[in-house]
């Protein structure tokens, strides 16, 4: 399937510019959501993703068919949905009925779980992580094969809707993101890959090479992106010592590299992370965050290149 595989032409953007999407960290409610995802819009941004934390957030797919319904250019991503949640026929519905109402805007990120809390309110076992990595996999293809054919109506996106794949282990999820995925997302977060520095960034995207090699599949036919699990900008070092004070920290008890920069410091951090392979960013921002969001827009992002 991997040879044969077209490169969808969104993934094939990231070979000419660097692209910034962002997600919004503790958002309440309905208003909270539609005004940051509206407003990332309006500001340029190209894509708004949504974590899956049904035992604290509101419902993903439920959630991001409003906002599908309630956007007009912005992408819509799933980072990442917990493949034990849901069935792989619901998935592949629920992913197919937000695509349509989207108008084909859906990113589907899947992951395998880390929240052992969160799999005990569901009523649903933890596995070992190979199993877990095994489910992922199966669930991929399902749904990969409900689209081509076994679910009516399917979605809507040409030639398909992108698949990304969260995670950046080395022996397993780089080799599986080789063989079915079109995204590659890992984060300086435990959850995520623990690509904690740039010389980690590096060596994962060697071992992506590889696996694509091996797979008989173009390297440049995956998307390179990149979460920061929370950016803290602000104009001036004074300001940003004020920000350091109050902002709520999401993940406190995990391991997470976190970033508050002014926009200079944020260009040299985001441009390293380029220059190591990533072509496509995610910023996790406070929701209440107005100048975060405005500084990435104006000053962070046009100044990053390829």
């Amino acid at each position: 399937m991997t040879e044969t595989r077209p490169v969808h032409p969104w993934v094939a953007e990231g070979t000419r510019r660097i692209r910034f999407g962002v997600v919004g960290n503790f958002l309440a409610g309905w208003p909270d959501h539609l005004r940051f995802a509206t407003e990332a819009e309006r500001i340029g941004y190209e894509s708004v993703s949504l974590f899956d934390h049904p035992n604290r957030l509101m419902e993903c797919w439920t959630l991001m068919a409003a906002l599908a319904a309630s956007t007009e250019r912005i992408r819509l991503m799933s980072m990442v949905s917990c493949v034990y949640y849901r069935s792989p026929f619901m998935l592949a519905r629920q992913a197919a009925d937000v695509d349509r109402i989207s108008g084909g805007r859906l990113v589907l990120g899947v992951g395998i779980g880390d929240d052992v809390p969160e799999f005990d309110q569901l009523g649903l076992p933890f596995e070992r992580t190979g199993q877990r990595q095994a489910a992922m996999a199966d669930t991929v293809r399902q749904v990969q094969e409900l689209w081509r054919g076994g679910l009516r109506p399917g979605p809507v996106q040409e030639p398909y809707v992108p698949v990304l794949i969260g995670g950046g282990g080395e022996r397993t999820t780089l080799r599986q993101v080789a063989e079915l995925a079109d995204v590659s997302n890992f984060a300086p977060h435990e959850w995520a890959g623990s690509a904690f520095d740039v010389t980690d960034v590096a060596r994962k995207y060697g071992v992506l090479r590889d696996f694509c090699a091996a797979a008989g599949r173009p390297y440049e036919s995956v998307l390179r992106s990149h979460f920061t699990p929370l950016l803290v900008l602000a104009e001036d070092e004074q300001q940003l010592a004020r920000k350091r004070e109050t902002t709520r920290i999401p993940d406190a008890d995990l391991s997470v590299r976190r970033v508050f920069a002014t926009p200079p410091d944020a260009v040299r951090h985001y441009q390293a992370l380029a220059d190591a392979g990533v072509q496509y960013f995610i910023a996790g921002i406070n929701g209440a965050d107005a100048e975060t969001l405005r500084l990435l827009a104006e000053a962070v992002w046009p100044a990053v290149r390829s």
